[in-house]
């Protein structure tokens, strides 16, 4: 066999190589921005039920301003946030206020029997079971995605054709990370 046989067929299965594993780089990257528009959506479907709530929760508690200045605050911190750290720190921000708007109602009976109130507060736990499952699928396609460019060899292209390692959705606070403690 000739030997330039030999070395065009080497060549070959290198660029075959390559393209492949460009190939499964760009599903994963793809997997992880999906996974974050997941996240964005859910994000967003809150940050659109938080005025209704607010407005209805206001109504039974109009001396409780502090609260709500908060959670509009929060609100506005998410609409702000940018990166994926931004965003994960802005949405620890506005659960933290959100458990307080809650406790909040609490000590409303009616509003707690308050239909919209209700309907809205499941809405609101709905929307936060998304958000979890978003942020789930977030991180476990940027754990994938991390470790396939971190790879040996695919971190060779990885490194060549500037594909680089995301950032995981995190809990900063530590309340968040806390189980809620129960007393009777």
């Amino acid at each position: 066999m000739n030997p330039l046989w030999i070395v065009a067929i080497i060549v070959g299965l290198i660029v075959i190589y390559v393209i492949a594993v460009y190939n499964r780089l760009v599903v994963q990257r793809n997997r992880v921005d999906n996974g974050w528009a997941q996240i964005d959506t859910q994000l967003q479907r809150r940050f659109d039920l938080i005025p209704n709530l607010v407005e209805t929760v206001k109504g039974y508690a109009k001396h409780e301003s502090e609260v709500f200045e908060r959670v509009t605050a929060a609100r506005a911190g998410m609409a702000n946030a940018s990166t994926v750290g931004e965003k994960a720190q802005a949405d620890n921000a506005l659960t933290g206020t959100l458990k307080t708007l809650f406790a909040v109602a609490e000590a409303y009976p009616t509003l707690k029997a308050d239909a919209n109130f209700r309907e809205l507060q499941v809405e609101l736990t709905n929307t936060e079971n998304r958000v979890t499952f978003a942020r789930q699928f977030y991180n476990d396609a940027v754990a994938l995605f991390n470790t396939k460019i971190q790879k040996f060899p695919s971190n060779i292209i990885a490194g060549m054709l500037n594909f680089r390692e995301r950032e995981y959705f995190q809990v900063e606070s530590p309340e968040v990370r806390s189980a809620p403690k129960v007393s009777f």
